[in-house]
């Protein structure tokens, strides 16, 4: 029988794992992927992020075309949790996709959604009203992301302003039923000093920022993620973005946080 080919890692990825040096980096740099490995963690990533349950190998063999025999996919899952790229959660048979298994997906598996014009149109009018004041108009901002992502959206500023919205979304998500993470969520988003620190660990170039896992540098908020982007309005400096679990919807998250984004360029070129 003849073996998969091996495909590397991407340099994208490559790249963003080498700007936090770990254990798991190292051991996903040593151990290139095959294209059956792949498709499996791209199915686990879309499942979970979908039911936000442990996924096991007869819901792929049953919902995704994978080819292969649920045996050899509980194989191969096993194999990719030795490599670092899914856990078992101890009251599941099923796996989980690690950080390292979403950054993989989201740099290189994904395809973002392509948001209806109808869609833009509603955002953009949502916000136009507001575009005198930069106070009310990060307002309103925060406000649309935690209407659209279901997340909590927020913004900050250079001047030490911080902006939030959506508090109540957490009570639907499973990962915020630890006390202990919610804690830590709510007592971040609303201090500028705490999320700049956050902003301070980010070391790529990137204009989206996403943060996930080990990298808040907070064991209570593994089970999180932040999507964010760098924006500036006149003379100001700034942050908007949502935080939420790990599992985000990032195919649409995206590219409404890059249509919020240009939509603060284009205000903002009007105050000049």
């Amino acid at each position: 029988m003849s073996k998969s080919p091996k495909l590397p890692l991407p340099p994208s990825l490559k790249f963003s794992l080498l700007t936090r040096p770990s254990t798991l980096a190292i051991i996903v740099l040593m151990k290139p992927l095959s294209p059956r490995q792949i498709s499996i963690i791209k199915a686990i990533v879309e499942e979970y992020t979908t039911t936000g349950e442990a996924v096991g190998s007869d819901t792929l063999d049953k919902k995704y075309n994978l080819g292969i025999s649920p045996a050899t996919i509980r194989n191969e899952m096993v194999r990719l949790e030795d490599l670092g790229y899914l856990k078992q959660p101890h009251t599941s048979a099923g796996r989980v996709p690690t950080p390292v298994a979403l950054k993989l997906y989201i740099s290189e598996l994904m395809k973002e959604d392509t948001l209806p014009v109808t869609e833009e149109v509603s955002v953009k009018e949502r916000i136009w009203d507001h575009r005198q004041k930069i106070d009310t108009l990060l307002r309103e901002a925060t406000h649309v992301l935690s209407e659209k992502t279901n997340n909590i959206g927020f913004a900050t500023t250079s001047d030490g302003a911080v902006y939030s919205a959506g508090y109540a979304n957490l009570l639907t998500l499973p990962e915020f039923f630890d006390i202990d993470v919610t804690r830590q969520v709510l007592s971040i988003i609303e201090s500028h000093a705490a999320l700049e620190a956050i902003f301070g660990r980010v070391l790529d170039t990137q204009p989206l920022h996403i943060i996930l896992g080990d990298e808040f540098g907070n064991e209570f908020l593994y089970p999180c993620a932040m999507a964010y982007l760098d924006f500036r309005a006149g003379n100001i400096n700034g942050h908007l973005g949502v935080i939420g679990p790990a599992r985000l919807n990032y195919p649409y998250v995206m590219p409404m946080l890059r249509h919020m984004s240009n939509l603060l360029d284009e205000i903002s070129a009007s105050w000049s």
